[in-house]
């Protein structure tokens, strides 16, 4: 008797799983060829104003999608432009919200993987974040508004 309960309730498990089906979720996901927009479209925005840029492009899981350094810019560049790009992705919100926020609460700093140098933009399309650019080499407030055209130029060109 008390294998043909413990039997009963397992098939009873099984059916009630097999009845509910799981679903996936679709979501937008950043391209290579949208990834090198962004970042020529930064370079151009760069060069139009005699900035020299470093511009990391990650996917929504944090992997380098696209890198370029620009001639002449610095080799810490590299790390830099990584390093906010990452900080953007894994926060959702721009380098500058950390910044701000590390005058106030200094302890901000230490979080895992926050970077508070204006510069990393999190890629959000349709509500959702798909990746994100990091840009240095200028100003942090230089760099940010080159990111920021970069994906002004991206939603205009998605919207045609």
């Amino acid at each position: 008797m008390m294998q043909f309960t413990v039997a009963a309730i397992s098939l009873g498990v099984v059916v009630a799983a097999a009845a509910q089906t799981p679903k996936l979720a679709s979501k937008p996901v950043l391209t290579l060829e949208a990834a090198k927009f962004l970042a020529r479209t930064a370079e151009d925005y760069g060069k139009a104003n005699n900035w020299r840029l470093a511009i990391a492009i990650l996917d929504d899981g944090g992997n380098l999608l696209y890198f370029q350094r620009g001639d002449g810019v610095q080799i810490a560049g590299i790390e830099l432009a990584l390093r906010k790009a990452e900080s953007a992705l894994k926060y959702q919100r721009p380098g500058k919200a950390f910044a701000e926020r590390v005058l106030k609460e200094p302890h901000a700093v230490a979080l895992p993987g926050a970077f508070p140098f204006e510069g990393g933009l999190p890629v959000v399309h349709d509500g959702v974040v798909i990746g994100s650019i990091g840009v240095t080499g200028a100003t942090a407030q230089q760099d940010a508004e080159a990111a920021q055209a970069a994906l002004d130029a991206l939603a205009k060109a998605l919207r045609k």
